[in-house]
Formats: structure tokens, sequence, C-alpha cells
């Protein structure tokens, strides 16, 4: 005799709901934005639906997503010059930094978490600044990462979220913070940062592809998951208050073991190459574009992620909201 018909419990709408067991929140939804020094809003050609915002439109695209119940953004900023040593990352006039101040004054109760680094902001497209023998001098590019911290914890925000992938990242700005009086100014840290090829569109979106070499030296290894266990450990000893995996599809198993060492909360990043692949797909009408958002976000809560980073954050906010 059968004693145990799960199909019983998925009959109807109001059943599977009942006892679903790992639900999306708006709550836990953090919009990505990129700004730029433009007079206009620009499309992103490889990410369909994305938009460069100029700083005029800043305010109105970040209070559409606080109407949805979007409560965070993550800023990366494009900047009007690029240099070797990222000298707009330091720039109290900086694209950043004018973001961070405006939106400031018009949200005070919004998550401003600011992305610090220099792949964008250099002419070489490496996170960091190079010395002579053309790789990553460690030393420099820690103190100027802080000083980049401290312009944007001056600005206004609330989250430093260092995504370089330099050894003492954290400590550094932690130090940095702490000195600077700002004790309160929370981390994020990209903690688990993969050398992956689903940043393609948004290495195209901010011209930081490297010039020469790779990124593989300082990103993790695909391959890799107890160096990610490492890594997440070592973060949260230097104080860092969040930390994150990306990508996050590919990486799942890695964001549900980190979640199972790791007592402070856990983001995944759904990255520029996760979004475009869904766009693309649903362009071709090969899937449905929402189905297949809103499964994929699942997945990623489901292994563990406490924050999702989405590009779709306010699509799927719409849709989590008409079912409530």
């Amino acid at each position: 005799m059968l004693f145990q018909k799960p199909s019983r419990l998925r009959k109807t709408a109001s059943l599977r709901n009942l006892v679903r067991e790992t639900r999306l929140s708006v709550d836990a939804l953090i919009r990505p934005i990129f700004v730029i020094h433009h007079n206009k809003r620009l499309k992103i050609e490889s990410m369909p639906g994305q938009f460069y915002f100029p700083l005029d439109e800043i305010q109105q695209t970040i209070e559409k997503s606080l109407k949805l119940g979007i409560n965070g953004v993550l800023l990366f900023g494009i900047p009007s010059m690029k240099d070797e040593f990222g000298s707009d990352t330091i720039n109290d006039n900086g694209i950043i930094q004018q973001a961070v101040r405006k939106i400031r004054q018009s949200f005070p109760e919004l998550i401003i978490i600011t992305d610090a680094c220099f792949c964008q902001y250099t002419n070489h497209g490496h996170c960091g600044i190079i010395n002579k023998d053309g790789n990553i001098d460690q030393k420099s590019s820690l103190i100027k990462l802080q000083i980049q911290a401290l312009s944007h914890a001056d600005s206004g925000a609330d989250f430093i979220a260092p995504s370089c992938m330099l050894d003492g990242m954290v400590k550094y700005i932690r130090k940095a913070l702490d000195k600077g009086g700002y004790e309160d100014k929370g981390i994020l840290s990209y903690t688990a940062k993969y050398a992956s090829a689903f940043y393609g569109p948004f290495r195209d979106a901010v011209d930081s592809a490297p010039q020469y070499g790779s990124r593989k030296s300082y990103q993790m290894d695909p391959g890799n998951i107890r160096e990610a266990l490492k890594e997440a450990q070592m973060d949260v000893d230097e104080g860092a208050d969040i930390i994150m995996v990306k990508p996050a599809l590919p990486y799942l198993d890695v964001i549900k073991e980190v979640k199972k060492q790791i007592s402070c909360p856990v983001a995944a990043y759904q990255v520029s190459g996760e979004y475009a692949m869904i766009k693309a797909v649903a362009q071709n009408h090969w899937m449905d574009e929402n189905e297949s958002m809103m499964e994929s976000l699942l997945g990623i809560k489901r292994s563990g992620a406490d924050i999702i980073i989405t590009y779709f954050a306010d699509t799927a906010a719409r849709i989590i909201n008409s079912k409530s």
C-alpha cells in the first residue's frame, strides 16, 4: 500500500504555496546601477534592458525601484577619463562620489553600496596599480583602495564593496574606515570572485577588459571550492560584514558551502552573463523570460544566499509583489 503520495501537496496553487520550502523576497534583492557623466540615458547593448544613467536621471530610476520595495543599490561608475593609476577613483568630483551625494540627499534611508575597484578606471583594465614588471603592486593598490573607500564613505555610502580580489583588501579598508571615524560603515566583500567568462557583457559595458594578460592570477580558479571557504573565513576575520559569491548560477555549490561555514550574511551576484543569457534566449522565444528568471533567482536563494544582486531586481520585484 502506498502511504506516501507527494503529489497530494501539488494539486493546486494554494497547496503548492502552503508547503513551499524556499521563497523569494523583494527585501533580499539589490539592484546594480551604472552611472555616467553624459547628459542622457544610454542603452547598454550587451545587456538588453539595462542603461547607463546620467546624474540627472539617477533619482528618478531609484525612486521607481523604491516603490517596488527595492531598498538597496550597488553603484558602478563610468569615468570620463582613465589613466594608469585609476585617478578618478579617489576624485571627490568623480562619478561615484557625485552619484552617492546626489542619491543620499534624496533617499536618506536607501542602502547605498559602492563598488571599489580600479578596472574600469584604468587604461590597462586590471584591478590594481601595475608595477614596472607588469604585475599588480599589492601594497600601493591597497593604500589607494583605502583612499577610495574613504572617499565613498565621505560621500555617504553605507557599504564599500571591494571587488579587486587583492589579499588583505578587507583588512585595509576596515582599518581606514575605523581610523577615519566610519566605524558604522559596512564592507560587502567580493569574497569568492571567480575568473569567469560570465563577466563578458559587464566588461563590455564598462570597457574594463584587461589590455594584456588576464585576471586569473588574482581572481579565483573555477575548479576550487575549499579556497572559497578559506577566502570567506579570512574576510570575516578581517572585518567583512557581508560576503559575496560571484557569479551565482555556476557556483550554487559554493554558495551552499560558504553559507554552512560563515555566520554573517551571504550575498550572491547574478552577473551580467547570467542576465544576458536569459534575455537572449527569451528574445529568440526559446524560453519564457519571466519564468526562467524567477526560477534562476529561486535556485540562488535555495542554495543559501541571503542577498541576491541582480539586474532583474525591478522585474522580479513586480512579479513577487503581484503574487503577494
